[in-house]
């Protein structure tokens, strides 16, 4: 079987060259199905040069309670994985140089067919896949389907991979790699930049491909200090915190995107000075 790397993941590193690469997480569905896809863009218009796209599950086993209740607003208002993958096929009818990477759980992929969740996702532009609970040891086969359709898988590494585990991932992962900043949950506790940086360098002594750093990035200021030392900047929990809190003061789906993306332009010009 013949295998590529994604194409707009290559090319957006190659392009920041330099710069760590800003990936904004939402929920897809969240706060309201009919903005996710004007807010992936508006995203994007603040300086987001990945979209991380999370797929709702009602079973979030690694993420913390707002990404949870991110996820239980978009349950209940209909969401499934097809009308993800509906979503980002929208998105690229104006938008087909932005990577997008659906995050989220083996059991929506496994309902709908490995294979057949392969195909629909390179048919609509998805860029990478990070399953949370498909571990590299019996993730072989959907690695190689992804990549054969030139789309990469994603891992999460943690402070307490080991090294053979870090090593095993560096033969499947393509596109880039998730370093979780803290043990526990996403939303957790402040992140330590000292640890991040001995972690990123252990890690890069067994792989070359880009690693991204999320979980208790909650500020520009963070954010500017991880970017000194990572490829890329994910922020999940702070920026859903932004809008859930726009929609508490003032229920209007299209004014949380406002607020979301002008918190986020702030991130990027901090990456940016």
């Amino acid at each position: 079987m013949t295998t590529q790397s994604n194409q707009r993941l290559q090319n957006t590193f190659q392009r920041l060259a330099g710069r760590a690469a800003l990936v904004p997480y939402v929920t897809a569905g969240d706060p309201d199905p009919r903005v996710s896809v004007p807010l992936m863009h508006a995203l994007v218009d603040s300086g987001a040069d990945i979209i991380e796209l999370g797929v709702p599950f009602s079973d979030p086993m690694a993420d913390g309670p707002v990404i949870q209740r991110a996820a239980e607003r978009a349950l209940s208002k209909g969401m499934t994985l097809h009308k993800v993958l509906d979503m980002v096929r929208e998105f690229r009818q104006t938008d087909t140089q932005t990577p997008v990477v659906l995050m989220g759980y083996a059991n929506p992929i496994e309902a709908m067919g490995q294979q057949a969740f392969v195909d629909q996702a390179a048919a609509v532009g998805v860029d990478g896949v990070l399953t949370v609970d498909y571990p590299p040891e019996e993730a072989e086969e959907f690695a190689q389907a992804l990549m054969a359709q030139a789309i990469d898988p994603i891992f999460l590494l943690a402070p307490t991979s080991t090294d053979e585990r870090i090593q095993k991932i560096a033969q499947l992962a393509r596109g880039y790699v998730y370093y979780v900043s803290l043990k526990g949950v996403t939303g957790a506790a402040s992140i330590d930049i000292d640890d991040v940086v001995r972690q990123l360098s252990r890690i890069r002594r067994y792989l070359n491909t880009p690693v991204g750093v999320g979980f208790g990035i909650r500020s520009p200021e963070s954010a500017r200090r991880i970017a000194e030392h990572a490829d890329a900047v994910v922020i999940g929990s702070k920026l859903i915190q932004t809008m859930e809190a726009s929609m508490q003061a003032q229920d209007d789906p299209q004014l949380a995107v406002d607020t979301a993306a002008q918190w986020l332009s702030t991130v990027h010009q901090a990456l940016i000075k």
